[in-house]
């Protein structure tokens, strides 16, 4: 585990008191979205600058103006990229915008599925690692891809849960608690988690935090909803250091049977 005694997150040698990430897109107003990092307190919030939403809202200067009024750190990312040349360029324009090497890297590879190109991703992983970016990488649940990223000097990597915006929470529990067995690095679920239950299980299983925006900027409450998901995160941290009991095949009685008569025991 890459966390310190008070138990901050760590990502590049940087400590960071929330393990909840948080999109931008999508939400009903400026106003809501605000509201929304106001409440969940997220350790970053991201934004892309090829991929905005249909919100007039989230185009123009009034919105970077708005990111930047958040107080919280602002995690560039690739959104929209196929190729690796355009990851790259876009990862550059970010770095200029928002004077960061943070960038979480997108190749998208499938646009119905937007699951990631992961050989591309790999490449272009490399090749911004090498160019002094921070990379969190968005990428399968597959371990040998993860191990990869790992491999070329990614310090974190972030495998989805289930399809972008899709809300299902995780479709291959043991891939990604495989992942957490086998990678000796801060992973973050990036995708796909629907429910402040999902989270709490991801972090239960020993991730190192997630990543949302659809889950709560299309909430009926996206306010509300950023809570539920920073205390559900902050329950399954809680509940992974704790140590969970071992699931039992048969009834097992929770109060002690000593001084019952005989007759009970049997």
């Amino acid at each position: 585990m890459n966390t310190t005694n008070d138990d901050a997150l760590v990502l590049y040698g940087q400590k960071f008191a929330s393990r909840l990430l948080l999109g931008t897109a999508r939400y009903p107003s400026p106003t809501v979205l605000k509201a929304a990092v106001q409440r969940a307190k997220p350790a970053m919030v991201t934004a892309s600058l090829r991929r905005q939403g249909a919100n007039p809202a989230e185009n123009g200067h009034g919105f970077w103006e708005l990111l930047r009024s958040l107080d919280v750190p602002v995690l560039p990312n690739t959104a929209g990229c196929h190729s690796v040349q355009e990851a790259i360029t876009t990862a550059q324009m970010a770095r200029e915008v928002f004077n960061t090497p943070w960038i979480k890297l997108e190749v998208i590879g499938d646009d119905y599925t937007l699951q990631p190109d992961t050989l591309a991703t790999v490449t272009a992983a490399e090749q911004l690692v090498r160019d002094g970016f921070q990379v969190l990488p968005y990428c399968t649940e597959d371990l040998v891809v993860c191990q990869r990223l790992v491999d070329v000097g990614c310090q974190a990597v972030m495998p989805w849960a289930a399809p972008i915006g899709t809300g299902r929470g995780a479709m291959n529990p043991y891939a990604l608690q495989v992942l957490r067995e086998r990678l000796n690095v801060p992973l973050l679920v990036d995708a796909g988690l629907g429910l402040p239950s999902h989270a709490c299980q991801v972090m239960e299983w020993g991730f190192d935090g997630v990543l949302l925006n659809t889950a709560v900027a299309l909430a009926q409450d996206p306010v509300a909803m950023a809570g539920a998901f920073a205390d559900a995160v902050q329950a399954g941290r809680a509940a992974r250091h704790a140590g969970a009991m071992q699931p039992q095949q048969a009834a097992q009685p929770s109060t002690p049977v000593l001084g019952t008569p005989f007759w009970h025991h049997a």
